[in-house]
């Protein structure tokens, strides 16, 4: 008789088999009822509905969301597929959100389907999907995007209505600036003589600067024998103005988030002190708090330090070798390549309160800062050092989180520009905020984003003489909380009140 060891295995090889047909909702029907019974118990998969299954990690603690967000685009194709026979398609508006890049998880995904139920069907973590009763646009205005079933562009566009041009400007105008000919949208509004959709996307097409598409869609209407009175859907002017060259709808959608929400940083910040007449008093307070900063920050990351061993480490009394458990190693590793960046990130600090552009130090050095932070899981032979050469080159989940990062491609497009903001903004307060948020929304690396992000926060808290701050790990909720809010909502209100009554707090003890 096998043991139950080797039971586990054999079911474990036939999800693994699964996996690797590129299968990431699970039916019950592909595995038997003692190897579902098996891989349930053993948390290896988990059941989102009747018959349905994911895999999972078995050391997720309850109430984990990491594998089910992780999972969800996949599921709800397969899903979907499954139960409409391939007759479905995302709203238009969920469709533009794939088009610019925005793979947050929705809480309710919209559907169109000719059999759908009007009703919902709940998911995991209170997300559902909803299926309308509609018809589906025709063939050629349909595509599929990683499995996902989606309205063209051009299609999306014509389909959407104007409130959701209100509702979400952001993505609205970075989807406009991808249409590089108006043709691409006047064939479907001549076929379908929608005079009243030509005038608004001709106004939303002005709105953005792309003045010739506008007048084109407006003069073939009427030249077709259409009235078209022009009206811009818009409730506000755009923050930024988008370049005609510009099509990348992460780089567009960057850029206008960091115009639109630099204002709120202003209005909830405290004003920067300047720059501290003595680089050595203001480094010796620096110096004072790292045993506090690497605890917390650390600790934050999920790593069990202790002062003591951070201590030790910063005077290099440490043996990682000599350490028993692997998770102990890692521990102890982790505190010797924070000790390890913050000496380099002290280094940029030095160089910022001597004037250097904050964000060109920034871009120049923090290649440098990671580095340092992985080394030593590098000399340890964890990693291997074509590990830390430039950025990640698949894809990464956040932890609990709803905000997908964007892809690989879209990173190497953004990183270039996110330092060039840096270095262009002017004011040091959104530079802090706006700095940490979109470095970590970005998510460059596999691992270390966190703690990068926090490290680029105090060099941009430096440029303007705020004290170094530290992100407590008992404020890890709310920390994490506001996060999200400006990932997966664009509200970079909760995330600025956050760091307001910490750099708030710093200000008051380094008095």
């Amino acid at each position: 008789m096998a043991a139950p060891s080797e039971k586990l295995a054999e079911a474990l090889a036939v999800l693994k088999a699964l996996q690797d047909q590129g299968q990431v909702a699970v039916r019950a029907s592909a595995l038997t009822r003692t190897h579902r019974e098996r891989l349930l118990k053993s948390g290896f998969i988990r059941e989102v509905m009747k018959g349905w299954y994911i895999a999972a990690r078995p050391d997720e603690p309850a109430g984990e969301s990491t594998s089910w967000y992780a999972s969800f685009w996949g599921f709800c194709a397969a899903y979907l597929n499954k139960r409409f026979a391939g007759a479905w398609c995302l709203s238009p508006e969920q469709s533009l959100s794939i088009h610019v890049g925005n793979w947050s998880v929705p809480r309710q995904l919209l559907v169109r389907a000719p059999r759908g139920g009007n009703k919902p069907t709940g998911l995991l973590f209170e997300t559902s999907i909803f299926d309308l009763r509609l018809e589906l646009p025709a063939r050629q205005d349909m595509e599929v995007k990683d499995g996902l079933r989606v309205f063209t562009l051009p299609a999306a566009l014509i389909a959407c209505p104007s409130a959701h041009f209100r509702a979400r400007p952001v993505e609205m105008r970075a989807a406009l600036a991808m249409v590089q000919d108006a043709s691409d949208v006047l064939s479907r509004l001549l076929a379908g003589g929608h005079s009243t959709i030509a005038g608004r996307l001709a106004g939303a097409m002005r709105s953005i600067g792309r003045a010739q598409a506008a007048d084109n869609i407006v003069k073939t209407m009427q030249a077709a024998g259409y009235t078209v009175n022009e009206s811009d859907p818009f409730e506000n002017a755009p923050p930024v103005v988008l370049s005609a060259r510009e099509t990348s709808p992460y780089v567009n959608r960057l850029r206008m988030n960091w115009t639109q929400m630099r204002l709120e940083v202003l209005r909830l910040l405290p004003e920067a002190p300047g720059l501290p007449r003595s680089i050595a008093s203001y480094m010796k307070q620096v110096d004072e708090v790292y045993v506090s900063d690497a605890y917390n920050s650390l600790s934050i990351e999920g790593y069990k330090v202790s002062a003591e061993l951070i201590e030790r480490v910063r005077s290099g009394q440490w043996n990682p070798d000599s350490i028993k458990s692997d998770q102990s190693h890692r521990d102890a590793l982790a505190a010797r390549g924070y000790w390890q960046s913050f000496q380099s990130v002290r280094q940029s600090i030095e160089k910022v309160l001597r004037k250097d552009n904050a964000g060109h130090v920034a871009g120049a050095d923090h290649t440098v800062w990671y580095r340092e932070l992985f080394a030593p899981s590098v000399t340890a032979g964890l990693l291997k050092p074509a590990d830390l050469a430039g950025y990640r080159n698949g894809p990464v989940y956040i932890r609990r989180s709803m905000h997908t990062p964007p892809n690989p491609e879209a990173v190497r497009d953004l990183m270039p520009v996110f330092f060039d903001l840096l270095q262009q903004e002017e004011e040091a307060a959104v530079r802090v905020v706006l700095g940490h948020f979109l470095f970590v929304y970005i998510h460059p690396y596999f691992d270390g984003n966190g703690r990068m992000g926090r490290f680029l926060m105090n060099v941009m808290l430096a440029s303007g003489g705020y004290p170094w701050t530290v992100v407590p790990l008992e404020r890890r909720n709310d920390y994490m909380a506001a996060l999200e809010s400006a990932s997966v909502d664009e509200n970079i209100k909760p995330f600025a009140k956050f760091l307001a009554g910490l750099v708030k707090s710093s200000v008051g003890e380094s008095r």
